[in-house]
């Protein structure tokens, strides 16, 4: 019997990109084989082409988002059409957000489909009970920041501003998540309409467990200047960001500090940082670097994040503690689950008019970079989780029997 073929389609963004071609890698390991593709969009602006053994790379599915459910659906069911004339009919389609009507397309087309969801699996839950009975009880309580939202199953009491900022129709359908199972067990298990799957987490080898010293990259990298240290600042305000300098002057340690180059039109950042000739001789400002080469590195003490699952997982497979920075979408939910269930970092707190000042981010990063219990109990945390994550995706562990059993199980309905 041939390996069965799965047809992995990706939105066009560097957080979805990254962990769909790192399940990609992974569903080769298990000798299925593979078909990739996203918009013609993120295919051209990838910095270096993909070269993954055993990955094919289908043409894309239209040249943006827009019209994106049209177009694409017509893509794909012609895709999923050649493959079988070529003789490597595809056995599921897994798709990541956004791309729901991928699902619709493997109905159309009788195969399996299977949604990838790479936030964590609180977020998932989240949205789910927000659209299965639990909306206005979330808008109700949101009014008041002080008030519990308490949803089953689920683990620590949220407030509004834990909660995502902005789900799946199918008998019992399949969620692969980017997560692992010691992460969030109760998440994991909280909807019994839905099949969760943890696979995760989606890092390259040479980060987690070294099996391939060369594997350093997801090999589809988009925007160098999309992953920062003190990250998406270039859409902060003047002010925040100057207040971010003179934390980072104040702590008196060294730091690297990631800025991306400005886009046409936006600011420069010289023009937002009136410090930064002083930043410069304490630190280094750059617009790029490859952010799990340098959380691996042994002299960083301390990660600041704006908290998106991709940096939150690669900073827990480093065993790196945090100080988390959330901006919108997942990311409050992740900076709660960060200090309050996993407790390897601590969260910034904003003034009244939503600024972090730098006496703020000062404090913050004294007590993570210190030498007092509170650090000590941070620095042990992240080395737990760090050996967790690992153990979850070495040969035999949770996660890699979960993804196996998923190979197993659609190759079995061939």
């Amino acid at each position: 019997m041939a390996p069965p073929h799965f047809l992995l389609v990706s939105y066009p963004a560097q957080g979805h990109i990254n962990p769909t071609l790192w399940l990609a890698k992974r569903l080769i390991q298990t000798g299925a084989q593979v078909t990739f593709v996203t918009t013609v969009y993120a295919q051209r602006r990838m910095v270096k082409p993909l070269s993954v053994c055993g990955l094919s790379f289908a043409p894309s599915l239209m040249a943006t988002t827009m019209g994106i459910k049209r177009q694409g659906t017509l893509k794909l069911t012609e895709l999923v059409l050649e493959c079988t004339d070529q003789g490597r009919p595809v056995a599921c389609i897994v798709y990541t957000m956004v791309f729901d009507w991928a699902q619709e397309v493997a109905r159309r087309v009788q195969v399996l489909s299977a949604y990838f969801w790479n936030q964590a699996t609180t977020v998932f839950d989240i949205y789910y009970y927000y659209f299965n009975g639990y909306g206005d009880e979330v808008r109700n309580k949101s009014i008041d920041p002080s008030s519990s939202i308490e949803l089953p199953g689920l683990e620590p009491l949220f407030t509004s501003r834990d909660l995502p900022s902005f789900l799946l129709q199918d008998e019992n359908p399949k969620v692969l998540l980017n997560t692992f199972d010691a992460l969030e067990p109760k998440a994991l298990r909280a909807l019994d309409k839905l099949k969760l799957i943890g696979i995760g987490p989606l890092i390259p080898s040479a980060f987690l467990d070294a099996k391939d010293p060369t594997d350093i990259s997801f090999g589809g990298d988009l925007f160098q200047g999309s992953t920062d240290y003190i990250e998406c600042l270039a859409i902060l305000s003047k002010p925040q960001m100057e207040d971010i300098g003179r934390g980072l002057l104040n702590s008196d340690r060294p730091f690297l500090w990631v800025i991306r180059e400005p886009d046409k039109g936006e600011v420069k950042d010289e023009e937002m940082l009136g410090c930064r000739e002083e930043l410069e001789q304490r630190g280094m400002i750059v617009p790029w670097c490859s952010q799990l080469e340098v959380l691996t590195h042994p002299s960083l003490g301390c990660f600041v994040t704006h908290c998106g699952w991709n940096s939150t997982l690669e900073s827990m497979v480093c065993g790196v503690p945090v100080v988390a920075f959330p901006q919108g979408t997942d990311q409050a939910t992740n900076a709660k689950l960060i200090t309050d269930m996993w407790k390897t970092g601590i969260r910034v707190r904003v003034n009244e008019e939503g600024m972090v000042e730098r006496d703020e981010i000062k404090m913050c990063l004294e007590i993570v970079m210190g030498d007092g219990e509170r650090a000590e109990g941070l620095r042990r945390n992240a080395e737990k989780w760090k050996e967790l994550a690992r153990e979850a995706m070495k040969n035999g562990g949770i996660s890699d029997n979960n993804l196996k059993a998923f190979v197993d199980e659609v190759g079995q309905k061939l």
